[in-house]
């Protein structure tokens, strides 16, 4: 049984940096519907998706989705990358979903081949090893919601609206289809926080980065490990999920950071951890 858990796992690939990091080094990245930001001084490990595609309030287009899928290859094999949050520079949008005026050039074979691809930019985000925050300062509507559905953890401002098809253990949501506001959406348990809006519109990110550096100091391959356990302990019934939990346990074993955090605990200080 733990040789067949092993074998369909998928752990964690040891990360090597990025050769450019930061949008400022990025020859043309302000002209890119996708930037990848990596902050620095207390942030360092913090690294931010940033969409910027203001003329189809971050549709889920062909450039859009390709940069993305991109952008999230380069961050995966980036060991420096502890936290990565998905943010707007779109003020009073997140993502509008799918690119409806694109779509409608399609085929019905071209339309096939993107929603195919869609799913897999989902799965990729959900997959990502490090733990992933939705800063929503705005609509979050279809494959916006999905997008954001996707990360380990999502912050909405409350005067943001949340639209979509969203399927619950009960089936789909009653009223599924209408806009939900921030606070709505935390109810029903879509977002995990809502924040009141602020003046520059960017509140939700404000919250996103403060969850972001609580994580930092973690010991980041015990975090990853803990995200692989509970990505797959919940798809399995609880014996497997046990095993599955035995086998991230082991990896971390051998780690120089957990005998730092034991040498931190015994001599009564802060640790040092350097994910290895």
């Amino acid at each position: 049984m733990l040789r067949v858990l092993t074998s369909t796992l998928r752990f964690p690939r040891p990360w090597k940096p990025l050769e450019t990091r930061g949008c400022s080094s990025n020859p043309g990245a302000a002209g890119r519907e996708i930037q990848v930001c990596a902050l620095a001084g207390p942030d360092q490990g913090i690294a931010e998706i940033l969409m910027n595609r203001p003329s189809a309030r971050n549709a889920l287009g062909n450039v859009f989705v390709s940069q993305l899928l991109e952008a999230l290859a380069q961050l995966r094999e980036d060991r420096q990358v502890r936290v990565l949050i998905f943010r707007s520079a779109v003020k009073g949008v997140f993502c509008a979903g799918a690119d409806l005026k694109e779509r409608e050039q399609m085929t019905e074979a071209e339309v096939g081949l993107f929603v195919q691809r869609l799913r897999g930019l989902m799965t990729e985000i959900a997959a990502f090893p490090a733990p992933t925050i939705a800063a929503m300062d705005g609509f979050a509507l279809g494959g916006g919601l999905e997008l954001a559905l996707a990360c380990d953890l999502r912050v909405a401002a409350a005067s943001s609206a949340v639209m979509g098809l969203i399927e619950t253990t009960r089936g789909l949501l009653p009223g599924a289809g209408r806009r939900l506001s921030g606070e709505q959406a935390q109810a029903l348990g879509l977002v995990n926080h809502a924040v009141a809006q602020n003046e520059e519109g960017n509140a939700a990110y404000h919250r996103a980065r403060a969850l972001a550096q609580e994580i930092l100091p973690q010991a980041p391959i015990a975090v990853r490990l803990s995200k692989v356990a509970i990505d797959r302990g919940i798809e399995v019934d609880i014996a497997s999920g046990m095993a599955i939990e035995g086998i991230c346990y082991a990896q971390n074993i051998p780690t120089q950071d957990r005998l730092e955090g034991m040498a931190a605990f015994r001599e009564k200080r802060l640790p040092r951890f350097v994910g290895e």
